[in-house]
């Protein structure tokens, strides 16, 4: 059965772009190599910080993050994702010169969360500064009808540490992330979501468990669908 081909506007890190790709690669149902879907990918690490612009205005991605979705798109992607959950803050800047459908992780992350997670309302986010400044989550989630706790910033400042640990590929103890995680718990988080892609790359390799929804396997899903493709989890 043909499928559509996929881009991935990647970069932001590499190393959270490559882990998406495997993701989407051992998650689609298959009997052969020919099964798969056709995956484009540009993993451009020049496009700016953007939790640096966000909060301290650095110097602005937009201009890299466009020409990365639109080199895609000419190379014939016939939809897109993106594995940065704060370069979401810029997706109506991105997409608006775009002909082709460019899912959205941060939105397919919340209803994911709405629907699996009948019981939670509140949901502790672990991200950059970035995300949790421009409020990325907190308006998903929001709207549907859960509500965002984010860290204080003691406890914000360990989960940067990971998160641009995981960047630099340093070795960074998870103590610190850790304590973050049962500080929302405390404020009455019962489910966490993952909202840097390098955390989902910290939970691959460092190995912590807990309700934790991880935003690369639910945009890999949907982009598995999106496709034609049925996912090894589905009933289908």
């Amino acid at each position: 059965m043909s499928s559509k081909t996929l881009g991935i506007v990647g970069g932001m890190g590499p190393l959270a772009t490559a882990m998406l790709f495997e993701k989407v690669a051992t998650l689609t149902r298959v009997s052969k190599d020919q099964d798969h879907i056709r995956v484009l990918i540009d993993s451009n690490p020049k496009i700016p910080d953007r939790t640096a612009h966000i909060v301290a205005g650095g110097e602005d991605p937009r201009p890299e993050l466009t020409a990365t979705a639109t080199h895609l798109e000419a190379m014939g992607a016939d939809f897109l994702i993106m594995p940065c959950n704060t370069a979401h803050y810029f997706y109506e800047d991105i997409t608006k010169g775009l002909t082709i459908p460019f899912l959205h992780m941060v939105n397919e992350t919340a209803a994911y969360i709405g629907t699996d997670y009948p019981d939670t309302r509140n949901v502790g986010v672990l991200a950059t500064e970035g995300t949790c400044k421009a409020g990325v989550y907190t308006k998903a989630l929001t709207a549907n009808g859960l509500t965002a706790l984010t860290p204080e910033p003691a406890m914000q400042q360990h989960v940067t540490d990971l998160i641009y640990g995981i960047k630099a590929n340093r070795d960074i103890p998870i103590d610190g992330f850790m304590e973050a995680v049962t500080a929302l718990k405390a404020k009455g988080a019962t489910c966490f979501v993952l909202g840097c892609t390098e955390l989902s790359v910290a939970q691959k390799l460092y190995g912590f468990s807990g309700p934790f929804v991880d935003p690369l396997t639910v945009i890999a899903e949907a982009a598995i669908r999106f496709a034609g493709k049925h996912s090894i989890s589905s009933g289908e």
